[in-house]
């Protein structure tokens, strides 16, 4: 009675391939001679093995289910382990260490590295938005190969070693049976060609370095760290394979007077006693133009003053920022007789001779705030 291969498998006739090397994979991890010595198991291996090789093979399994007999097929073999097939050798690694090497030649062409390279803005133009003009050193496609690698007039060959397959086989037998095992080949370093005269320009690898220049859209509001992608600008790939992407890092360079913190500009104004007692109008070149600070009579050191929407513009979403004015006293020294003897007219008439004072606890030295520390206050 001819074997019924579907219940060797234990799948039903109408399986897929999917189902059927999922069974096969099952048994062949329960059954397999390493894990499971016993003799009778080995025939169960052979049997499964012998099965799989039917089914698995679609014009064996074809003439398997109109009743012919598939020759050259595991139903006389069973004897030879694995038969002639390399593909169910396979398929037992896979079931033991799930994955499957990739089968046939590599492709020259490969996709190439992304590159980064930073870039200098000045405030303003973080502030708003500018248009850069850069040049990048990135590999390119090689203009007198085109890519191919190969020198001009010439091509690419079939590799005689391994007939274009990228990989070579060798036999070897076991207590399994002949097991066939392929490895890249040697000669062609698995790519199935060879290239008999590569390009003098490229060596063969397809591209070349060049300097080329590339206009940047700086959008506003970025800040330093901030990454700009120009998809595909980035290094050609070997073999003149699709370009990475090219990131351009954004460094922003400090301002004379402006300190950047988050999408608020911040800056210090230093006034006279006088002018912060009676108020005055003070002139400040902001990134929008030249505008007056209006410092109100009686204002103290410490002070600040906000100019709404005068900081950088949002990266995402509208508006700007705050330009946040710090207001510092300075007390004036070296008086002569007649500027002092005024300063005493003053104090007089607001009693200010003789002043108490407002005293209010301070900051404390280092050693007594580690005192305070260890002591738990």
């Amino acid at each position: 009675m001819a074997t019924d291969y579907y219940a060797v498998l234990g799948v039903r006739r109408d399986a897929g391939q999917d189902e059927i090397k999922k069974a096969f994979r099952r048994l062949a991890r329960e059954l397999h001679p390493d894990v499971n010595p016993d003799p009778k198991t080995q025939e169960r291996f052979k049997e499964i093995n012998a099965a799989y090789e039917v089914l698995s093979d679609p014009q064996k399994k074809q003439v398997y289910d109109l009743g012919g007999d598939p020759s050259g097929s595991a139903a006389g073999g069973g004897a030879g382990g694995f038969g002639g097939g390399f593909g169910n050798f396979s398929d037992i690694m896979d079931a033991f260490f799930g994955g499957t090497a990739q089968r046939g030649p590599r492709s020259r062409t490969r996709r190439g590295q992304d590159a980064m390279i930073r870039l200098d803005v000045e405030l303003n133009e973080a502030a708003f938005g500018t248009t850069k003009d850069i040049q990048v050193d990135t590999a390119v496609v090689c203009t007198t190969c085109s890519g191919e690698g190969a020198a001009p007039g010439t091509s690419a060959q079939t590799c005689d070693m391994c007939r274009g397959r990228g990989e070579v086989s060798q036999v070897t037998r076991s207590f399994l049976g002949q097991v066939m095992t392929s490895r890249p080949c040697p000669q062609c370093q698995g790519f199935g060609t060879v290239v008999p005269t590569p390009c003098h320009e490229c060596a063969g690898d397809g591209r070349i370095r060049s300097r080329r220049t590339l206009t940047v859209k700086i959008p506003a509001g970025v800040d330093s760290g901030t990454r700009i992608q120009l998809a595909g600008e980035g290094e050609v790939g070997p073999g003149g394979g699709p370009a990475g992407d090219l990131y351009v890092e954004i460094h922003e360079l400090p301002h004379p007077v402006f300190q950047r913190r988050g999408d608020d500009l911040h800056c210090t104004v230093t006034i006279p006693m006088t002018a912060a007692a009676l108020g005055t109008k003070c002139p400040l070149e902001t990134l929008d133009g030249l505008q007056e600070v209006d410092i109100r009579p009686g204002t103290q050191s410490g002070q600040s003053i906000p100019l709404h929407q005068r900081g950088i513009t949002h990266l995402r979403g509208g508006g700007r920022g705050d330009l946040i004015v710090h207001v510092e006293v300075q007390t004036p020294g070296n008086l002569d007789p007649q500027q002092e003897d005024l300063l005493r007219q003053l104090a007089k008439l607001r009693g200010e001779e003789r002043p108490a004072g407002h005293f209010q606890p301070g900051q404390q030295g280092l050693f007594h705030r580690l005192k305070d520390a260890f002591n738990g206050r």
